[in-house]
């Protein structure tokens, strides 16, 4: 949520700044700006609405001279999507100007503070609070008053900093939310994201919580919460622009969705040899697989279905119970965990907080933190006991679809490696399974070969006003995917529904013209699937139907309109099922003219609780 960057070097920073901001666009936004050192005073330029907007007020940045700045592309929280609003925010003076994500939780008090010291405030932000403060310690050091400040203020936060009376320093904050600095021979950046900054440099040092860095052009210092210098790893991002570029597609979205086929390659033909999954330097040992008596699984969103297709997949697996939360909610529930308890987190972008606060009650309790991230270095694979990376590589638009499918394939992988350790499956249940595993991608792009089908299908429905999905088990686990990225994309009203529930109230709502999607690739509930479609049928529903291609012919005497994918693996239906249903989201949300990349009011990595 929100995009900061930062640049001190020896070209002109606005040209940069809007540039890198664009780049993180793809993260959700309501207004934008940019602070500058002219030589003389700080410029600060900012509006409400697009990145456009403001590069039109500065003309593409030839407005602003100077090679020191900060912008950022803001999500309201405090206050209202405002020009006044809109960051960076600045001290009463103009001489201090900061960039913030996240949300500063004391700020009331400390505005407080500051208004009975005479301090008069222009915006409604909890960000200016830290402008003023900042301002109020200032006494020529910008980075011991900086210092001051974060002894004083709470919350989740990533912070840019320049002062016009040090024009050539920056500084960069950060605790919860994510924050990196890129390395270059005369000029240094901080981001909130690589992808800002791949254009210039691939050498990045990723900011642990509660440390400050100084950035000039000459270096990058870090310093700990006592201003401390600390020693920091330099890593370098082996991923190419390009893969952050659009290459010919109308959007990321679909781009990321053709993608999948390689991706699921990268996540899965590394990890398997001579028929087996070989996971290498795994940090759980044979005897704890073994003596593991429970699993919980904690994520947010898609990952939250990633989960729910896990629960099912490795309960037949290996026969212990897996329990599936969201990630929001795991911190309230008191739960119950103890060392044979094995806590499974799953983010895409490794930053998610209500993840990472999970995770770090999960551990306080004792319990050992598998991850599925990303992100390489991102802060919950850093706090992780064992990390699995699903090597999707950059996903830029918000709707996730080939982090969705790499995460399934790695729950896949670690249950097929569980089940051979602990010995819960035959060898051949397993080596089947794992055969089935090396032919996804194929299959899958078989099933993207049909797009043109599925435009049609989402040409024929896109002008429905409310969507029910329908299905059982992994199928039902599924529809919640499917639901989601419609709703997410195209802002049709969509829910999901174990089909068994459906007269429990459900079926009250179908009517004349209601469209149902009924998933039903799950072969030992097919039956039981056909049940459900003439049930709403018979209530006037129009059923569009996904389900195996051997069973086509029989789903065909009863719904309108069929999407098949190649027979598997039941374990894997759903990574050959989701595609279908991405594609069928893309285009009705296409055909209904939205925003598909950045859909209104949501952001790409949640960072505020």
């Amino acid at each position: 949520m929100c995009g900061i960057v930062g640049y001190v070097g020896g070209e002109e920073a606005a040209p940069i700044l809007l540039d890198g901001l664009a780049r993180l666009e793809y993260r959700g936004y309501d207004s934008a700006g940019v602070a500058i050192f002219d030589g003389e005073r700080l410029r600060v330029a900012k509006t409400k609405g697009r990145l456009r907007a403001l590069s039109d007020m500065i003309q593409g940045g030839s407005a602003i001279r100077g090679s020191i700045g900060v912008g950022h592309t803001r999500w309201a929280t405090h206050g209202a999507p405002s020009d006044v609003n809109s960051h960076p925010q600045v001290s009463r003076s103009g001489r201090i100007a900061v960039v913030h994500n996240g949300i500063i939780e004391n700020y009331a008090e400390l505005k407080a503070f500051l208004v009975s010291q005479g301090v008069d405030f222009a915006s409604e932000t909890d960000t200016e609070v830290v402008a003023q403060l900042i301002e109020y310690f200032y006494d020529g050091d910008i980075l011991k008053a900086v210092g001051r400040v974060l002894h004083r203020i709470e919350g989740a936060y990533a912070l840019g900093i320049i002062c016009g009376d040090e024009p050539e320093r920056l500084i960069a904050v950060r605790k919860d939310s994510p924050l990196i600095l890129g390395l270059g021979e005369g000029f240094n950046f901080l981001a909130s994201d690589v992808t800002a900054i791949i254009k210039h440099t691939r050498n990045v040092v990723y900011m642990e919580d509660g440390e400050i860095a100084e950035l000039t052009r000459e270096g990058v210092t870090c310093y700990n919460h006592l201003l401390q210098p600390v020693r920091k790893e330099v890593s370098h991002v082996d991923w190419e622009i390009d893969a952050a570029e659009k290459g010919g597609y109308e959007h990321f979205m679909l781009k990321e969705i053709m993608e999948q086929p390689e991706a699921l390659r990268r996540a899965i033909f590394p990890r398997i040899r001579d028929g087996e999954v070989i996971l290498e330097d795994f940090g759980l040992s044979d005897e704890y697989i073994r003596a593991l008596r429970k699993i919980f699984i904690v994520a947010c969103g898609s990952s939250y279905h990633v989960g729910m297709v896990g629960k099912y997949n490795l309960e037949k697996l290996l026969r212990i119970p897996v329990e599936v939360t969201l990630a929001s909610e795991f911190r309230y529930m008191d739960p119950i965990l103890d060392d044979n308890t094995l806590v499974i987190v799953i983010s895409q972008s490794g930053e998610t907080l209500d993840t990472m606060a999970a995770l770090r009650e999960a551990k306080g309790l004792g319990a050992k933190i598998l991850s599925i991230v990303n992100v390489v270095g991102s802060s919950i694979a850093r706090e992780s006991d064992v990390v699995l990376y699903t090597w999707a590589g950059p996903e830029i638009a918000v709707a996730t679809t080939k982090a969705y499918s790499t995460q399934l394939a790695v729950v896949d992988l670690l249950g097929l490696y569980f089940a051979r350790k602990r010995g819960s499956i035959t060898a051949e249940r397993r080596q089947a399974a794992v055969g089935e595993l090396l032919l996804l991608p194929s299959k899958l792009e078989q099933v993207l070969e049909k797009q043109e089908a599925i435009q049609y299908f989402a040409s024929q429905y896109f002008n429905h006003d409310s969507i029910f999905f329908i299905g059982r088990n992994v199928d039902y686990a599924l529809g919640l995917e499917g639901s989601l990225k419609l709703k997410e994309i195209s802002y049709i009203h969509s829910e999901a529904y174990a089909s068994g529930e459906l007269k429990h109230g459900t079926i009250s709502l179908i009517e004349d013209g209601t469209l149902v999607v009924a998933v039903a690739t799950y072969a030992r509930l097919f039956d039981k699937a056909m049940s459900n479609v003439v049930e709403v049928k018979s209530r006037g529903a129009d059923v569009l139907a996904l389900t195996t291609e051997d069973r086509a012919e029989t789903m065909g005497r009863n719904a309108n309109a069929i999407i098949t994918i190649p027979d598997t693996d039941e374990l894997l239906l759903p990574s050959l099922g989701v595609a279908p249903l991405q594609l069928l989201a893309y285009y009705i949300a296409l055909m209904r003219g939205c925003d598909i990349d950045k859909p209104r009011n949501l952001a790409k990595s949640v960072t505020v609780e």
